[in-house]
């Protein structure tokens, strides 16, 4: 142990664990850090080699035995079945069926849609209602044969601390010089701080903004490869990481009256923002209320406190970025993601500076818990510094509205994680001045060159230094590139030259830079307009390969808002799986608000079979803004798709065109373009509107 080791054990006996076991426990597992963690305190709390040893012997033993893995869901439910019941480490989801009028849980790994739960566990963790949480979970099965389920949670222990002693974490940070503190934390997250300058620790602590500062709006874009999403799946409980979510998901569902998952989580994440769909105008307008003040109304007002972090890759180089007069930072952005919602953005950290993940920038030396420290972020949340912030700093006549909330907002989020008891010393508060603006400055730099007018010209961020200076503040990558520090305007026919907009300084113009040209640099293609659809005719052999659901039929659904399906045989397990298969391309097309299934039954125990599947697809379409119905007929015979936007289509076989794979490791198995089909005929036609 070196000296922060021997300090941190002295000062946090039992909350501090070494990070190389959990790098040796977590290779090979997707189980989260904190998860891992939970464990290794429990099992490895000595400083004893063989104690350790056998205490890591224990965590793999433990993971062996409770750890359920994905393809091992059957194994794990025939154990519950033979010993009557069984602990497992599982992600729980509890989910209210409202036809059925009951609360059903489900596992992630294990398997099971449909296990029963106590009210009194999902009652007392509202968590477990939106997004899941890690816990111990006891499963019991059921031998009542009238019963409708087999399985049946007896326990449930979330993976948390019962209790956090706020005043011991107080008084220990005082122990700590800043840089040891700093490094404390970077140390806590796995990484190794004497491989890293002062500006990258930063800038892993600026992930760490939004765990701290309620109602936080966080963007870092950046190569892959560099972790930007791994601080919000592994780090906390309190934080959940998204891909897609609508309206009702994210902010509130009318039909259940429930917030969504801004009412539930310290931090929602969007990974991968470049690729978020947004289903409808109403996210939007409402996503812009709640960045601006952390309130919305959608029948009800909801004030909540989580904050919004979006990551993303950027694809291209950063120097052609900021010396393209057409092209700015926010280039991977949704196209729905507008002036307004940039705008709101706190601070954009650079994803670029951060290195690619390494195991030679990985720590073998020992941090906090993640448990426990994630429970310090999440008390400090509720912790102000801002009045601190308003009282101690003095920022330059650049400073608008919105940039004053965003810095302040910045620097509050880095007194707390960095000084949560004690006070900064002037110069730190310098430090924390200076990249709080250039977070912001970064913002503003790339709506000056969007919006073709002066309305966020003041782009010259500055603060007082404590010698009483005025300090500009500039962003690396773009200082003295006129590109971005003084881009084109539009001008009106006719009108006079304008002078130089106030932000280009001395410093600016005397910067030899090569202009970029004016048109898009040529590694920026303009996008392709697809072509119209035509009406399409296949006739696929028994083997044929290239018939996705997607490739014959993707482009004749762009437009459909209503869908309209016959199918007679739509009952089974692998016939509704297909439905299913359809309707993901339905979501991932955009367009479709409704689609209506007309299909048939032998008997009223198939029906009733069918109908349980349905529903819980009619739960799932919800999320996307769609509305699925279906309806029983003995009459109904033909199979077609008819689409509201024009057009007709008939496959011989319904939905079931593909062959059932030999074995589930053979290529074709989820890509279905490359699945073997069955012999059918696809017929596409155009409907006549007359």
């Amino acid at each position: 142990m070196d000296e922060l080791d021997q300090k941190l054990n002295e000062v946090y006996p039992g909350r501090v664990v070494r990070k190389d076991l959990l790098h040796r426990i977590k290779k090979g597992t997707n189980v989260p850090s904190f998860v891992l963690e939970f464990l290794l305190a429990k099992y490895c709390a000595s400083d004893d080699p063989d104690e350790i040893e056998a205490g890591i012997q224990a965590v793999f033993e433990t993971l062996e035995k409770n750890y359920v893995r994905p393809d091992e869901s059957n194994k794990a439910q025939s154990t519950v079945q033979r010993k009557g019941r069984h602990k497992f480490i599982d992600k729980v989801h509890v989910t209210y069926r409202e036809k059925e009028k009951r609360h059903w849980a489900e596992m992630e790994n294990f398997g099971s849609r449909r296990i029963a739960i106590p009210e009194k566990f999902y009652r007392d963790n509202d968590r477990l209602l939106e997004g899941g949480i890690w816990a111990e979970v006891t499963v019991g099965h059921n031998d009542i044969d009238d019963d409708d389920y087999a399985f049946y949670i007896e326990d449930l222990r979330p993976i948390q601390l019962s209790k956090f002693d706020v005043d011991h974490f107080n008084a220990g940070r005082l122990e700590f010089t800043r840089d040891e503190w700093l490094d404390a934390i970077i140390r806590s997250i796995g990484l190794e701080p004497s491989r890293l300058n002062f500006r990258l620790k930063l800038h892993y602590l600026a992930r760490m903004f939004a765990f701290v500062e309620a109602n936080y709006n966080f963007i870092e874009l950046g190569p892959r490869g560099t972790g930007k999403s791994f601080v919000f799946s592994e780090f906390s409980p309190y934080a959940t990481l998204v891909s897609q979510a609508s309206t009702p998901t994210l902010f509130y569902n009318n039909a259940r009256r429930k917030v969504g998952l801004v009412g539930y989580w310290d931090i929602v994440a969007f990974d991968e923002v470049g690729r978020v769909k947004v289903k409808d105008k109403e996210t939007v307008d409402i996503l812009k209320n709640y960045m601006a003040n952390g309130r919305f109304s959608r029948g009800v007002e909801v004030i909540a406190n989580a904050s919004l972090a979006f990551v993303g890759n950027i694809d291209f180089s950063i120097p052609q970025l900021v010396n393209s007069t057409q092209h700015d930072l926010f280039i991977p952005l949704p196209k729905e993601f507008d002036l307004a919602i940039i705008d709101r953005f706190f601070t954009y950290m650079p994803g670029w500076e951060i290195p690619k993940n390494s195991s030679e920038y990985l720590t073998s030396n020992y941090g906090f818990i993640t448990d426990y420290l994630a429970e310090a972020f999440h008390l400090l949340t509720k912790q102000s510094r801002y009045d601190y912030v308003t009282r101690k700093c003095k920022f330059g006549p650049a400073i608008e509205g919105r940039d004053e909330l965003a810095v302040k907002k910045t620097m509050a989020a880095l007194l707390k994680l960095l000084h949560p008891a004690g006070e900064p010393a002037p110069e730190e508060l310098d430090q924390y001045m200076e990249y709080a603006l250039e977070g912001r400055r970064r913002v503003k730099e790339q709506l000056n060159k969007r919006k073709h007018d002066d309305e966020y010209a003041r782009i010259n961020l500055s603060y007082f230094s404590k010698d009483g200076k005025e300090v500009m503040v500039w962003c690396p990558e773009s200082k003295g590139v006129e590109a971005t520090q003084s881009p084109t305007r539009h001008r009106l026919p006719g009108a006079p030259d304008v002078p130089p907009a106030e932000n280009v300084t001395k410093e600016t113009k005397d910067v030899a830079v090569e202009k970029s040209s004016d048109t898009a640099p040529s590694s920026i293609e303009p996008p392709t307009q697809e072509p119209e659809p035509t009406e399409e005719h296949y006739t696929i052999f028994y083997g044929d390969t290239g018939y996705s659901y997607e490739s014959i039929l993707g482009r004749h659904l762009r437009g459909a808002k209503k869908i309209s399906i016959e199918d007679p045989y739509i009952r089974s397990q692998h016939q509704v799986l297909n439905l299913v298969r359809f309707c993901e391309l339905v979501v991932k097309t955009g367009s479709a608000k409704s689609i209506k299934l007309l299909t048939g039954s032998d008997n009223q125990y198939q029906q009733a079979d069918a109908e349980e599947k349905f529903s819980m697809l009619q739960e799932s379409l919800k999320e996307y803004g769609i509305d699925f119905t279906w309806q029983f007929s003995d009459k109904v015979h033909d199979r077609e798709i008819k689409l509201d936007n024009g057009w007709l289509i008939k496959i011989g076989r319904g939905f079931d065109i593909f062959q059932k794979p030999d074995n589930w490791f053979m290529i074709g198995t989820n890509d279905y373009d490359l699945r073997p089909c069955l012999e059918t005929k696809v017929d596409i036609f155009k409907l006549n509107n007359s």
